[in-house]
């Protein structure tokens, strides 16, 4: 039943414990507050990205665009380094800004949150930038856009 809700596909960039990018596909976000402003992003706590994200000070949602549906897999699968060959750029901060996607959206992380197998990452929005570019949507397993 849950697929039936539609959801933008993001891909969450933060830094490991030795300092170097990490990333994940994440479709569970969402916006939380406007004062302050926070969202949050569920991580499931077999991630690997979970271990090396817990130390992380801070976040990057990148809202992938339309055209980018292999970022969101790339990302999704456990590969040593997902940036190889990804145009990127990194923020003052650490996490890295990907090209190309419709909106990056920069974090503190504000405070966590045990829920069963997942942890609630919660992170106050900084910074952040959007761009024109129509977002990509995951719906019923498969992706999709909206229309221009």
């Amino acid at each position: 039943m849950l697929g039936t809700f539609a959801t933008g596909v993001t891909v969450v960039t933060g830094v490991s414990k030795q300092g170097r990018p990490i990333g994940m596909t994440a479709s569970a976000v969402s916006a939380v507050s406007l004062k302050p402003p926070l969202l949050l992003v569920c991580v499931s706590k077999n991630a690997r990205f979970h271990a090396q994200w817990d130390h992380s000070t801070g976040f990057v949602l990148n809202v992938l665009a339309h055209d980018q549906e292999s970022l969101s897999r790339r990302f999704a699968k456990r590969v040593d380094n997902p940036f190889d060959g990804i145009e990127h750029t990194l923020h003052d901060t650490g996490p890295a800004l990907l090209a190309g996607v419709a909106a990056q959206i920069v974090c503190g992380r504000w405070s966590d949150y045990d829920a069963g197998d997942h942890t609630v990452f919660f992170g106050e929005v900084l910074d952040g930038r959007v761009f024109d570019r129509r977002p990509l949507i995951h719906h019923r397993s498969a992706y999709t856009t909206t229309a221009e």
